[in-house]
C-alpha cells in the first residue's frame, strides 16, 4: 500500500478559508500535522482534524501501518455546491447570498524510513565555478564622464551643485 485517500464532502466552510489551513499541512508527518491542527485558532481545524484522525485510524487498523511512517502526501480543497439565499435590498429588489461548501481530499503516504527528529540540514557542495573570486584592490581613480553634446555639437556647461534646488524652493531664504 503506497498511499491512502480520505475524503470529506459538503463541508459548510468556504474553500478559500479551508485552503489557508490545509496548505500549511502538506508534507508534514501525521503526528506533527495533528499537533498543528490542535493548536490552530482557525475554524476549519475541527473538520480537518477529524479527517486526519480518520485517515490515521484507517491506515492503522485496515493496513497495519505504524503512525510514525505516515505523512501528508497531498491535501486538496475543491469547491462544493452552493446554497443560495436572498436578502431584501432597496426598491423591492433582492441580493443573492451564496453559501459555499468544500470537498477536501487528503492523501496519506508511507515513508520507507522514519526521519529522525533532529536532522542536520545538508548543503549542496560548491562547484569550482561558484567559488568566491578574489577581489582586486581599487587603485584606479574613477573616470570622469565626458560632457554631453547638444545637437549643434557644443557641450553644456555643468551647473553648480545644489543650484537646481534653490530655484524650486517654496520658502524664501
Amino acid at each position: 500500500m503506497e498511499n491512502l485517500t480520505v475524503k470529506l464532502k459538503y463541508l459548510r466552510i468556504p474553500p478559500r478559508k479551508v485552503r489557508l489551513l490545509a496548505d500549511t499541512l502538506k508534507g508534514l508527518s501525521a503526528s506533527e500535522a495533528e499537533a498543528r491542527l490542535m493548536l490552530s485558532p482557525h475554524r476549519p481545524k475541527d473538520a480537518l482534524l477529524k479527517l486526519l484522525r480518520s485517515g490515521i485510524a484507517n491506515a492503522k487498523n485496515n493496513h497495519q501501518t505504524p503512525i510514525e511512517k505516515l505523512f501528508i502526501r497531498s491535501i486538496r480543497v475543491d469547491v462544493g455546491p452552493r446554497s443560495k439565499r436572498w436578502t431584501p435590498r432597496a426598491k423591492g429588489s433582492a441580493a443573492v447570498i451564496q453559501r459555499l461548501t468544500s470537498h477536501v481530499t487528503l492523501d496519506l503516504g508511507i515513508r520507507s524510513e522514519v526521519p529522525s527528529r533532529f536532522t542536520v540540514a545538508r548543503t549542496r557542495p560548491k562547484k569550482a565555478e561558484e567559488a568566491p573570486k578574489e577581489k582586486k584592490p581599487k587603485t584606479e581613480a574613477p573616470k570622469e564622464k565626458a560632457p554631453k553634446k547638444t545637437e549643434t555639437g557644443e557641450s553644456k556647461p555643468k551647473a553648480e551643485p545644489g543650484s537646481g534646488r534653490r530655484i524650486f524652493r517654496r520658502k524664501a531664504i
